[in-house]
């Protein structure tokens, strides 16, 4: 009997999401170059006008400067949005954005884009007296939005009449400096986002399934997590693409695990090798920040950024 040799696990890269919750000249322009130093393959920052607690009352800057001044002080690293969403902002000046941060940074940028959700910034452009979006209405816009996007960064000259977004003759020379645009790392779950993801991402994004945080388990989270790659694939086949073509990214610290994976290199190893074999090709970790779900000991996370991929080969 002949044994098929068993797929060859993906290789796996590590980086790393600074939140925008410091000044640039008290230590956050220092956390942008040390990560490049460190090695890893992009850094990337939240996309919110505010987030939650601790940092609801506390400073907080924008994705789209913070990553400007990154691209300044960083020559290889690759830089991004962990994620963009549709709660406050539109595709077409979205996308004038982004092609001007990508010319800047010389086609370093990758766009996390997801659907947003109901806390946090969510409400921050509408009246006092309108009903947040539906979850219907959420996929709805995020449909639109992606679609949108795609066709701002690829042509020249969009005119669009959506339910939610329109363009009139908008104008995007000289497009991007990575062709055909950007790359979108798609976060979702659901069969909409998972649709969108395998249309237009080149990488998938999860946090894990976020009704097992407080009570689950690390075995039933990655159950679930397995459940999520199975379910991306399907959606990959049924518009004839090959999920291979994806890279999967797993956004840490939203898992039972918590902070754990992050209190040693052999603990990160074991971590990160189980989620390599769920078929993810990218880890993502926080930079550490004291006294906040993403404590973690500086030189610890160093090591782990230096030492563990090593260990996985």
């Amino acid at each position: 009997m002949t044994v098929k040799p068993s797929a060859p696990k993906p290789p796996l890269r590590l980086s790393t999401v600074i939140l925008p919750h410091r000044r640039w000249r008290d230590g956050a322009r220092d956390a942008w170059q040390r990560a490049e130093e460190l090695g890893f393959h992009t850094a990337y920052t939240y996309d919110h006008l505010s987030w939650r607690v601790p940092f609801r009352d506390g400073p907080w800057f924008g994705a789209v400067p913070t990553l400007t001044a990154a691209a300044g002080v960083t020559t290889r690293m690759r830089l991004g949005t962990l994620v963009t969403s549709p709660n406050f902002r539109h595709p077409v000046t979205l996308a004038k954005e982004l092609i001007s941060l990508d010319d800047i940074s010389d086609g370093r940028i990758t766009l996390g884009i997801g659907a947003g959700g109901t806390g946090f910034d969510a409400h921050a452009l509408t009246r006092s007296d309108q009903e947040p979006w539906t979850p219907r209405e959420r996929a709805d816009r995020f449909a639109e939005f992606v679609e949108l996007l795609d066709r701002l960064l690829t042509e020249d000259t969009v005119s669009y009449d959506g339910t939610h977004y329109s363009a009139g003759g908008a104008q995007n020379i000289p497009g991007c400096v990575q062709r055909p645009r950007l790359p979108f790392a798609v976060a979702a779950t659901g069969p909409r986002g998972l649709r969108l993801a395998a249309r237009y991402g080149q990488a998938w994004v999860t946090t894990g399934d976020p009704k097992l945080y407080e009570t689950g388990t690390p075995e039933e989270s990655v159950q679930a997590i397995r459940g999520q790659v199975e379910r991306l694939a399907a959606a990959c086949d049924a518009t004839g693409r090959d999920v291979a073509e994806l890279d999967k990214v797993l956004l840490t610290g939203f898992t039972p695990d918590r902070t754990r994976p992050m209190e040693s290199v052999d603990a990160f190893v074991d971590f990160a090798g189980t989620h390599r074999e769920l078929g993810f090709t990218e880890i993502v970790v926080h930079w550490p920040i004291p006294d906040t779900d993403f404590a973690a000991d500086q030189k610890t996370f160093e090591a782990i950024a230096t030492q563990a991929l090593s260990q996985l080969d």
